[in-house]
């Protein structure tokens, strides 16, 4: 089987060895650099299949380099941070980043969450010949492909992220129907949601500046006061 090779970028070249010794340790190929032009031109040789990348490092920080990787791409960034509040959660996500870890953090931690965006990544670009369900579905205006991942809004199309699209297609095949942050959070992260957080709110909002003609006057997803989201049928 062919490794997967992962990119970690963090000044700190002990926490940056540490990742790597779990990574690999789990079957994976690491490529290390301490600051995010290293990273940069390592992502332009290799074939980087996930970034692990902290937030705080000089030069261009964390922050400047996801939104430069995701003008090109949209292979799954983790970020790391020392700041645990919810609005540093919310600018890193904000800035395209798929996940988000706090320092300190365990290990076997990051390497499961590795393990589950590179699962969703893989399913995102993997056309499924034999899918005998509905390929394309359209809906207040998109036009969603299950099969290519491929979206219209509004007839232009338009990128996403994995997990945006996984959220998209959640509201999209069930149009009509009322999600809770914490139902969406549960159905495309796979996991419990234990705690209030922000981080399908800031997806959402990703969402939306990326398909509404106006994000602030959303006419697709349409926010339901105090129970969620929805997409009309």
């Amino acid at each position: 089987m062919e490794q997967i090779s992962i990119l970690v970028v963090d000044d700190d070249k002990e926490i940056a060895e540490l990742v790597e010794i779990h990574l690999v340790g789990d079957g994976y190929r690491v490529y290390k650099a301490y600051s995010a032009k290293e990273g940069l031109e390592i992502l332009e040789k290799e074939e980087i299949k996930l970034v692990i990348l902290d937030i705080m490092m000089p030069g261009m920080d964390g922050l400047s380099m996801c939104r430069v990787i995701r003008e090109q791409s949209t292979i799954p960034i983790i970020m790391l941070s020392a700041k645990s509040t919810d609005l540093d959660k919310i600018i890193g996500l904000g800035t395209g980043a798929d996940d988000y870890v706090i320092k300190p953090f365990n290990p076997l931690e990051l390497t499961a969450r590795v393990k589950s965006q590179l699962r969703r990544y893989t399913k995102f670009n993997k056309n499924n010949s034999d899918d005998k369900a509905e390929k394309e579905i359209s809906v207040s205006h998109l036009v969603i492909n299950k099969e290519t991942h491929k979206v219209l809004a509004y007839g232009k199309e338009v990128r996403l992220t994995p997990i945006e699209f996984q959220i998209l297609y959640l509201l999209a095949s069930n149009a009509g129907r009322v999600f809770s942050t914490d139902e969406i959070f549960e159905r495309v992260w796979n996991e419990k949601m234990y705690e209030a957080n922000n981080t399908v709110m800031v997806h959402i909002r990703r969402i939306r500046e990326k398909i509404e003609v106006n994000s602030r006057n959303a006419e697709i997803i349409k926010t339901v006061w105090g129970v969620g989201y929805k997409i009309e049928k």
